[in-house]
């Protein structure tokens, strides 16, 4: 079978430069011919592989961007977005014959195109692989289009010109859009890296006011993202959500294995691009992510999962986080080389590696470099609608004037006063309501005591992680936080890190980091004179270096000294910046640590009773929702008993 796309290949998988994509443009012209009158409202859409959610568009504004696992509490939802979708009209009260477009962020025949191709090119091997897939393929994603509308018409998008309605854009396409048009940048180049979309799995482009031009590809199934989930699984971790956990193992080894890697796995060239040997893989043709190969060449079978956590896991995270910063550093190298851009924007599951991007930022290759907060699939749907937006109106969308257009992350929904209240009472809470500023003051004296807070205000954030609306925050200063938390409270893992938040103009004074951080993107190196030496008088290894106290604020201090940091701005998140101001006004370090709302497994909390159930579940001491207060020790005994009991059984 011919290849879908009409280049030339050098080694790697690149186009070559006389070989640029065109994609865009036919995506252009097809919008432009449909229908010329200016529209107001897109939805995006993204679904059926993991993290499905929609995004609004009023013109080039994004009204609301939600994930459908919030709504629906299963992690990682994949699910047509019905609940997202309506939470998004919602936003704006208006019904779905309003949409002017809906479009959804990849192609279904390309990617089913990739699948068959893949298997002519390995068969008959792989064969069990294939007829499992194959009727899942035919029943439902070669007829995508039907089953979309037909799900669509479930919540109403019952209009009789629906099917002119609805667009495809591509996977990376949605990607690179998503990076571009919301960042502050008129032009930037546009570096996207996942595990695969529809054949991509690496892209550059450049963006140029309105345009976004591909430049170069690389193709499955050679894919950064599948190499770092392929490690992901060795290590026992689940592929497309233990990465990052991956990351935050990595600095309790030795990157003892770099050269094996490089030697047998993957080839890289000096322009980053790369080619990985597929001997010591089974993601083309099986299904799993490594092969007998692979256990032989790291002298064992993966990991099984929840057993104890070796030396050698750890070595090898270290190992496959820098041959990643290799190959990512590189890229951008070769990028700016090419396009002479100053400004880098990136896109995909791969820059949510948060101590790569700063390893970018410390090349000063870039003046200015801007990462999609919601990097995964789900900002693939906002970067569909951004795609529409712009070729339908041949508009460029406008940019912020004071920053990017994503509003801090906080897209989700909001609740009142008398709907938090009504489900408070509903679940049987007692609680205190509060002026907030005095909300302020109780909760930092909470802080202070070391007590475990669930923090809920304003909308929600879209994407991986949580900025304040909806964090369980702590005494970053507390030198058993780290581990209470992760156990008695998140129940995982004990060597996994946690962020601090701190208002951004106290940033300097913390960390070694030459940008605001908004978006827990970046990591940060604390500041010497924050330091102290006791990790210095006895020499440990691996995660006995875990309680070893390495700064003032010991629970958001990885062992590297490192920190993944939140940089708090008063005009995006009042209420979480008053209350960092009013902690460091109290005596505290003006440094909190600032984790996710929800337990290993479980979503974030999006609702009041969420919040309440997650509080009433764990060993959190303290609830606050907007101006309501709740402590633990209030609570009935028998509520509690009852509440943990219901969240064992979740």
């Amino acid at each position: 079978m011919a290849s879908p796309y009409n280049y030339r290949y050098d080694d790697y998988g690149r186009t070559t430069n006389s070989c640029k994509r065109e994609r865009h443009g036919t995506f252009y012209l097809y919008l432009i011919l449909i229908k010329k009158e200016l529209f107001i409202f897109i939805l995006g859409v993204s679904a059926f592989y993991h993290d499905s959610a929609a995004c609004l568009l009023e013109n080039d504004r994004i009204i609301a961007a939600a994930q459908e696992e919030r709504f629906s509490r299963v992690k990682h939802d994949s699910k047509f977005p019905h609940q997202a979708i309506k939470y998004c009209l919602s936003e704006k009260n208006i019904k779905p014959d309003e949409i002017d477009y809906i479009t959804f962020y990849e192609k279904p025949l390309l990617k089913f195109d990739r699948i068959l191709e893949t298997y002519l090119a390995f068969a008959p091997k792989g064969f069990k692989s294939f007829a499992a897939s194959l009727p899942i393929w035919v029943k439902e994603k070669l007829f995508q289009k039907n089953i979309l509308i037909s799900e669509l018409c479930k919540i109403g998008f019952n209009h009789p010109d629906i099917k002119e309605k609805l667009l495809f854009s591509e996977h990376h396409l949605s990607h690179a859009a998503s990076a571009f048009y919301p960042s502050p940048f008129n032009n930037a180049a546009i570096l996207t890296m996942d595990g695969v979309g529809e054949w991509t799995t690496t892209s550059l482009a450049i963006g140029t006011h309105k345009e976004i031009e591909i430049i170069k590809e690389i193709h499955f199934p050679h894919s950064l993202g599948l190499l770092y989930s392929a490690f992901t699984h060795y290590l026992g971790f689940k592929v497309n959500s233990g990465e990052y956990k991956v990351m935050g193992l990595a600095p309790y080894g030795t990157p003892k294995y770099i050269q094996k890697i490089k030697e047998n796995l993957i080839d890289i060239a000096d322009d980053g691009s790369f080619k990985l040997n597929l001997e010591y893989f089974d993601y083309c043709t099986g299904l799993t992510m490594t092969n007998k190969n692979f256990n032989r060449l790291f002298q064992g079978p993966a990991r099984t999962p929840e057993s104890d956590i070796s030396q050698k896991e750890m070595d090898l995270a270290a190992s496959i986080q820098k041959v990643s910063e290799e190959i990512i550093l590189k890229l951008i190298s070769n990028i700016f080389k090419e396009t002479q851009q100053k400004n880098l924007c990136l896109a995909g599951g791969v820059a949510l590696n948060c101590v790569a991007n700063s390893k970018i930022l410390k090349t000063n290759l870039y003046e200015n470099i801007w990462v999609q907060p919601a990097a995964g699939d789900a900002g693939g749907a906002l970067g569909a609608a951004f795609l529409t937006y712009s070729a339908h109106t041949m508009n460029f969308p406008t940019k912020s004037t004071t920053g990017d257009k994503m509003k801090g992350c906080y897209l989700g929904p909001s609740f009142t006063t008398d709907k938090i209240e009504e489900e408070l009472v509903n679940n049987g809470a007692i609680f205190q309501k509060f002026p907030m500023s005095k909300i302020y003051e109780e909760t930092s004296k909470a802080l202070l005591a070391d007590k475990a807070i669930g923090w809920m205000n304003g909308r929600m954030e879209f994407g991986p992680r949580a900025l304040g609306a909806r964090s369980i925050i702590a005494n970053a200063s507390s030198p058993n936080m780290q581990k209470n938390l992760n156990l008695k409270v998140k129940f995982r893992e004990s060597f996994r890190p946690f962020a601090p938040s701190l208002i951004e103009e106290d940033l300097e004074d913390w960390f070694d980091l030459e940008s605001n951080s908004p978006y827990m993107l970046l990591v940060g190196t604390v500041k010497k004179n924050r330091r102290v030496t006791e990790a210095e008088k006895e020499e440990k290894f691996g995660l006995a270096q875990l309680n070893q106290k390495r700064s003032i604020i010991p629970a958001v201090t990885h062992i590297d000294y490192t920190a993944r940091v939140q940089t708090v701005n008063r005009d995006t998140n009042i209420h979480y910046y008053n209350l960092i101001k009013e902690f460091k006004k109290q005596g505290g370090c003006g440094v909190i640590i600032n984790t996710s709302f929800n337990i290993r497994g479980e979503p974030i909390v999006c609702t009041p009773t969420d919040a309440y159930k997650c509080f009433m579940g764990t060993e959190l001491d303290i609830l606050v929702i907007e101006n309501f207060f709740l402590a633990k020790e209030l609570q009935s005994q028998d509520n509690i008993r009852d509440y943990r009991d219901k969240f064992s059984l979740d």
